[in-house]
């Protein structure tokens, strides 16, 4: 199926696996962009140095296009943008608006520009500046989400910027995909979807919790880190939504101090990252801790498997999956799905 964002990427499918972190590691993307999608992977996690290993150990297993998505207000964000440069990496992926100066830098070494928006308004001003295509999320989507259904927030979009738009937010199938081109989408992101893949590396014991959720497990909360985050249900959840604010201080700490370890951050980065989210919204200190130390939260559960103590970040589209495929059987059944939705219409439009 040609759309442009086919055109654009260069991928056999007008499908999108996002850049998740702990999630979208090189056996994922690299499983996507050989099943004909677009794969992205997570780089947020990830040191310079294992970006570069990442990007190759994916080049590796695939000759397809492939992205990596990267924090626009990282501080090193200029010398991860070099790696891709270096490396040849096709499509650069953002989950905040890149600078204008970033982004003529990306496409000036010929790498096509995609970011991730949740407003008409953002999605005006990154076209203004030059992005190639943009990922609209409604607010069905997993992790940090706005209120705005992606069946209203799209069309919006579409009519407001002259650049392919991929929507994200409920897509799961090739029903969606026709529904999203049908708006005026050149193609559709998924999440959930495929972390819910034998290819996607995240425990077992996780994946099951995902498969066994309905679609009620699945809620928006702002007691990790104080905006809304749309995840499973877990203990953790319930316990920071029921926690005093020396317990929840007591809690960010000891995350910010392993997400520390872990990154080689100092606090003092670890804190301007946490103050940066913090702008223009009224955040308590553990508040600010916990949205500079989420990935760790992420962590524990994508990698560590432990559902009890973990973030694990959904979409609503969990409660209605219910098997796990390989990126390829999934991308094959939404095209052929695609398909014969197409048809169908096509046969109900002759028949009138």
């Amino acid at each position: 199926m040609e759309t442009a964002f086919t055109r654009l990427t260069g991928v056999r499918h007008p499908v999108v696996q996002t850049g998740m972190g702990w999630v979208a590691g090189p056996r994922l993307v690299s499983a996507t962009a050989n099943a004909g999608a677009l794969g992205i992977l997570a780089s947020a996690t990830m040191t310079p140095d294992r970006l570069r290993e990442a990007i190759r150990e994916v080049a590796s297993r695939t000759d397809a296009p492939f992205g990596v998505n990267l924090r626009a207000d990282a501080a090193d964000a200029g010398d991860r943008v070099r790696i891709m440069i270096e490396e040849g990496v096709r499509v650069a992926s953002f989950a905040l608006a890149p600078s204008p100066g970033l982004i003529t830098e990306l496409k000036e070494a010929g790498i096509v520009v995609i970011p991730s928006v949740g407003a008409r308004r953002h999605a005006e001003k990154v076209a203004g500046w030059g992005a190639d295509a943009v990922i609209v999320q409604g607010g069905e989507g997993g992790g940090h989400t706005g209120d705005v259904a992606t069946t209203v927030l799209l069309p919006q979009v579409v009519d407001a910027v002259d650049i392919p738009v991929v929507a994200a937010g409920g897509f799961f199938d090739g029903r969606g995909l026709v529904a999203a081109l049908a708006y005026g989408a050149a193609g559709v992101a998924m999440g959930t979807r495929f972390l819910l893949t034998s290819d996607s590396t995240v425990p077992d014991a996780v994946k099951a919790r995902y498969l066994a959720a309905s679609v009620k497990d699945v809620t928006v909360t702002r007691a990790v880190d104080g905006l809304p985050h749309r995840m499973l249900r877990t203990d953790l959840v319930a316990s920071l939504e029921h926690a005093g604010r020396a317990r929840a201080l007591a809690q960010a700490l000891r995350h910010a101090a392993d997400f520390r370890r872990l990154s080689g951050l100092t606090w003092r980065t670890l804190l301007r990252d946490g103050l940066a989210l913090r702008h223009g919204k009224n955040l308590t200190l553990s508040q600010v801790l916990l949205a500079a130390n989420t990935p760790m939260l992420l962590r524990a559960a994508m990698v560590d498997g432990r559902t009890d103590l973990g973030v694990m970040a959904s979409g609503q589209v969990a409660g209605v999956i219910d098997d796990l495929p390989s990126c390829a059987e999934l991308v094959e059944r939404i095209m052929k799905e695609a398909e014969e939705v197409l048809e169908g219409l096509g046969a109900l439009t002759a028949t009138r």
